[in-house]
């Protein structure tokens, strides 16, 4: 039983997003009860609906709000149907990561039994960059990394400093060595000879401080190819913001579905839940989204609330989550993407009536 009451921002974002994150929050509420964590759930406005309502998808007090919450769920955003000039501007993502400083992306892509894979031994996690390298619109502290001299030339700046790849390297190394301590690192430093080979060097240079950590790197090209001939080879992999975006999709849908795959966007003091795919427009309010990706992305949130508070009951409450999504696809519910026809409704109600099943035993 938690003793602390955990405040947690609920931002339903575009597209799938307010069928999906109720549906995340529904579970995690469940399995909070029967974890003794007690939630405050803060809704807050983000996305087209704040467009309308604020003037803007990111409005001054929902980032306010967050600042003063222990994390939140966000749900996916759809900015290239903004009007201008939010469509042009920083997505409300790439705002929150910016502004919070969320530097490292940690994105775990595992197969689940019953679920249609084509690995079915993979568990890996990919922990990404988040706050420079090759992503132009939040490389730089005001403006954008991409610019265009005359109007037949664009140009992007990729960036990449030691202190932010120091930090997300040990990140990714303490990840792995609660996991089964191998690490890979991938760049492209055979032509990004100066950027990304930075990167792997100093990566490298941390790996000094974890020598119980065994550690290769590859290409990116490669890499790409490795995850597909052997995912189940690899455990934690960490690379750039850019690559690790690339990398983490074909993770997902190697392992079943990229409506399984989840994330959470951290720094030392909060983090932020958020699936890794898009808003799905195409199939937004007909109850036939996977929420998984964002049913887990919060069971991530709550294991990373036990680690940061020393408190044993989120955790517990992320074990829960995971075990019920689980049991619930093998028992043969699972979305259209996942070879079923389970609705976004039907799949939470059987994931919340496996969580009330085992916690009744």
């Amino acid at each position: 039983m938690s003793t602390t009451t955990y405040r947690l921002g609920v931002l339903e974002g575009d597209g799938i997003g307010p069928e999906i994150v109720p549906s995340a929050v529904e579970i995690a509420a469940v399995a909070a009860r029967a974890a003794g964590v007690s939630v405050d759930w803060v809704p807050l406005p983000l996305g087209a609906a704040a467009i309308e309502s604020h003037g803007t998808p990111v409005p001054d007090e929902t980032k306010q709000a967050l600042a003063g919450l222990d994390g939140w769920y966000l749900g996916p955003h759809d900015s290239v149907s903004y009007p201008e000039p939010h469509r042009s501007a920083l997505n409300p993502s790439g705002t929150l990561r910016k502004h919070f400083q969320l530097f490292a992306n940690i994105r775990p892509a595992k197969s689940f039994p019953g679920a249609k894979a084509v690995c079915d031994s993979a568990d890996l996690v990919i922990v990404r960059e988040n706050t420079e390298g090759f992503y132009a619109d939040r490389n730089t502290f005001a403006g954008t990394g991409e610019f265009m001299p005359t109007p037949d030339t664009a140009i992007m700046m990729g960036i990449i400093t030691r202190e932010a790849t120091d930090r997300v390297a040990r990140v990714a190394f303490d990840l792995a060595r609660s996991r089964r301590k191998k690490l890979t690192i991938v760049h492209k430093a055979n032509v990004l000879k100066l950027t990304t080979g930075m990167f792997r060097t100093v990566c490298q240079e941390v790996a000094q401080d974890y020598p119980d950590v065994m550690v290769d790197d590859f290409h990116i090209d490669a890499m790409t190819v490795h995850l597909v001939r052997r995912a189940q080879d690899f455990d934690v992999i960490v690379t750039e913001n850019m690559f690790g975006d690339i990398l983490s999709d074909l993770a997902g849908e190697i392992s079943g579905s990229l409506g399984t795959a989840p994330s959470i966007n951290a720094s030392a003091t909060t983090a932020m839940a958020q699936a890794s795919h898009g808003s799905a427009p195409d199939i937004a309010g007909q109850n036939t989204a996977n929420p998984v990706a964002m049913i887990l992305s919060g069971a991530m949130l709550f294991e990373w609330l036990g680690a940061q508070h020393g408190d044993e009951a989120p955790a517990a409450a992320a074990k829960i989550i995971e075990a019920g999504v689980a049991d619930a696809i093998a028992g043969g519910t699972a979305t259209r993407d996942l070879g079923g026809n389970a609705s976004t409704t039907e799949f939470t109600a059987a994931v919340v009536k496996a969580i009330t099943a085992a916690d009744q035993k």
